[in-house]
């Protein structure tokens, strides 16, 4: 299944501000005063708070060996950046910093305040050195150092919430949309926050100097922006995700190069590459999306581990991640979540639960037959901000000694269109029982030495799995797809 990067339902959408109050700070990388929405303290402890979200959210790649790599990394470039040297005040000295890699198959990194540092798997695979690692790390301690969420919520209104407690992140941090009702407002907040492009080219800048100072080949980072650049033309144009409001990938390409050799003028030795012991840490990395946890194929959504399938309508898009599935057709004005309720014990009390929030008005809700399973139903509507009524179906079932809603809403004036389309949803919810499905495995990236002289698509495997094709995996190796490869080459190739 290929990423789609989506927009909100404008209809379903209010925005509203962070809690912030505007003081004189210091600046630790400037050294210099200026406005923040937050003090030092408040960013420590509101990165805390919003990392637990983001774990439960989204997933830690289960990898020791990787995760523990990257961290070390991640301390290594943060000892030379600004909240390390001498003179800096002691609380930016101790702030203790977490770096994680996230089981996400987007190509994406991003730091939350006071600390707190992701890269998923997907952005990983895309890399094909350690110094390319170091520039995308230090870019990102750059944001917490030079203290730019707290900058951006002084001057701007950044957080968009759905009141009904459904909403898609897409658009935001680049991780497949996302569940609203499991996120707090200033985490999804967070997560929307869109950094100015200078405040951008000043991470850039960081991220280049981190690296110089530790030896690395800070220019490799562009070939990293090479690859972005690519998957943009690829996706239609549309920047990756989290990438819409920083400059322009190929002004990215030029410019950290440039920012490197400054740093040689300045005396910085750039000599560390580390492609082997970096490609081994890839060695078996899973690549795109899990199937095992759960994936569409000809319109019908496959749920391998937990054993269930659910059929998705013409015309819609699905969207999987770790806590929630989203359904969402081409014109994005009618969604349907699936999401596991860990709070009720029957599907009564899981829908009850949900409409007896404020706001909601029931039109009609009971007991019903889905398939044999025990199942509930409520029809409501609900009132946005601004005056638009939305009309949503809320059905639960158990399975499994589980309880899954699936939560289907538009604008009441559309909702006569799509009804059919939501209750086919959940009234084809069944038990899986293809045992191909079943026993299906994720594609993995292995190793491989180019066994001769040779265009890299001569060199690819004849059949693919899944959609991958062979852009991708030319894409993922910084090579072109007619690139004369040499042998002996190491190439990351998919098995599944």
């Amino acid at each position: 299944m290929k990423i789609r990067y989506i927009k909100l339902l404008p209809v379903l959408i209010t925005a509203i501000m962070l809690n912030a109050c505007l003081t004189l700070q210091v600046n630790p990388v400037s050294g210099n005063k200026r406005a923040y929405g937050y003090s030092w303290e408040e960013e420590i402890e509101i990165g805390r708070q919003a990392d637990k979200e983001i774990v439960a959210q989204y997933g830690v790649y289960e990898d020791e060996a990787l995760s523990d790599y990257v961290s070390e990394l991640g301390q290594l470039l943060l000892e030379d950046s600004h909240l390390r040297r001498e003179g800096v005040a002691e609380k930016f000295q101790n702030t203790e910093f977490t770096f994680r890699v996230l089981n996400s198959p987007v190509v994406n990194a991003f730091a939350l305040p006071g600390g707190y540092v992701y890269v998923t798997r997907g952005l990983l695979a895309h890399l094909n050195n350690e110094a390319q690692l170091a520039v995308v790390l230090g870019h990102e301690i750059g944001h917490v150092a030079a203290r730019h969420a707290s900058q951006r919520a002084a001057t701007q209104q950044i957080g968009q919430l759905a009141i009904i407690g459904g909403a898609l992140l897409g658009e935001s941090i680049g991780l497949d949309g996302g569940n609203i009702l499991q996120l707090s407002s200033q985490t999804a907040q967070l997560l929307f926050l869109q950094y100015s492009r200078d405040n951008e080219r000043e991470s850039d800048r960081l991220g280049v100097e981190y690296s110089a100072m530790n030896k690395y080949e800070a220019a490799e980072g562009a070939k990293f922006f090479e690859s972005l650049k690519r998957i943009s033309e690829r996706q239609g144009g549309g920047i990756p995700s989290h990438l819409s409001t920083h400059p322009d990938p190929g002004e990215r390409e030029a410019t950290i190069p440039e920012l490197a050799e400054s740093w040689k003028e300045k005396g910085y030795e750039q000599t560390i590459l580390d492609q082997d012991e970096f490609m081994a840490m890839l060695d078996d990395i899973i690549y795109d999306q899990n199937p095992r946890e759960g994936f569409e194929r000809d319109g019908v959504f496959y749920h391998p581990e937990l054993e269930f399938k659910f059929p998705v309508p013409d015309g819609f898009n699905v969207i999987n991640q770790t806590s929630a599935v989203i359904l969402i057709n081409e014109d994005q004005d009618a969604v349907t979540q699936f999401t596991i309720d860990s709070e009720n014990n029957t599907p009564k009390a899981s829908v009850q639960s949900f409409v007896g929030q404020e706001g909601i008005t029931v039109i009609e809700q009971g007991d019903i037959n889905r398939t044999g399973y025990n199942a509930y139903e409520a029809e409501a509507t609900a009132e946005t901000q601004d005056g638009t009524t939305v009309q949503l179906i809320m059905t639960a079932l158990k399975y499994n000694d589980r309880i899954y809603q699936f939560l289907s809403y538009t604008n009441q004036q559309q909702f006569s269109q799509y009804e059919n389309d939501f209750m086919s949803i959940s009234s084809g919810f069944d038990r899986l029982t293809d045992v191909s499905v079943l026993t299906i495995e994720p594609v993995r990236l292995q190793l491989v030495e180019a066994s001769s002289t040779a265009p890299f698509n001569q060199l690819l495997p004849s059949t693919l799995p899944m959609d991958i094709t062979a852009e991708d995996l030319a894409i993922i190796n910084q090579v072109g797809l007619n690139e004369n490869i040499v042998a002996g080459t190491v190439l990351k190739l998919p098995v599944q």
